[in-house]
């Protein structure tokens, strides 16, 4: 089994759009559980408007985490933390406890890669409590070919967490999508070169 939260020090980089996505599409290989940690609860606002019976099931887990995980671990092949965009908010403290991967979706911009700074300094945090946590920073919303990406290419080299070889590129369909209630997975063709995405992104997390 494997526990995958998506943490971030800022609103805006895509980690709950992400983290929806991971989680529908990793529910088509194996069972998989949504606890939404984030007291904004758009993961819950999501499901609402879900009428796939491929949706994964999305659990209410801002007030204990702990006690979500220990309730559904025994009953799913893998649990996906949707944390607030706080890295000291309790959900996200007891996110890093618990879990194996630590996916860190960053915006393809020199500020927000800065920022992941905080994010290193949180991860050592908890490391005496949880030895095997293994960080993954996620370039989202690349846009491919501009010096800008050829810059941030650069930039997560000199990072002290390990960058997934997927990048997710900025795509209309994972908006368009959530908004729909649906995953990208769900949307058909259009959704399709965002689905082999989501899939690449899954067998690097499921391989740490």
């Amino acid at each position: 089994m494997a526990i995958i939260a998506f943490i971030g020090n800022k609103g805006g980089a895509g980690k709950t759009t992400l983290a929806i996505n991971l989680a529908s599409v990793l529910n088509q290989q194996a069972n998989t559980r949504l606890l939404d940690a984030d007291p904004q609860g758009s993961s819950l606002h999501w499901a609402a408007m879900a009428d796939d019976d491929s949706t994964p099931e999305i659990i209410d887990a801002t007030a204990d985490i702990a006690s979500a995980v220990e309730q559904y671990r025994n009953n799913a092949d893998h649990l996906v933390i949707d944390c607030p965009p706080a890295l000291h908010s309790a959900q996200t403290q007891a996110a890093l406890e618990l879990c194996h991967v630590a996916v860190i979706p960053v915006l393809p911009s020199p500020l927000d890669l800065w920022a992941t700074v905080a994010v290193d300094e949180a991860l050592d945090g908890v490391r005496s409590i949880n030895p095997g946590l293994k960080p993954l920073l996620v370039i989202n919303q690349l846009e491919p070919r501009t010096k800008l990406s050829r810059l941030v290419g650069e930039a997560i080299t000199e990072l002290n967490i390990p960058a997934a070889n997927t990048a997710l590129r900025r795509r209309a369909v994972y908006r368009s999508s959530v908004l729909q209630g649906k995953s990208v997975h769900q949307m058909g063709k259009v959704g399709a070169a965002a689905t082999e995405e989501i899939n690449q992104l899954i067998a690097e997390v499921l391989t740490l």
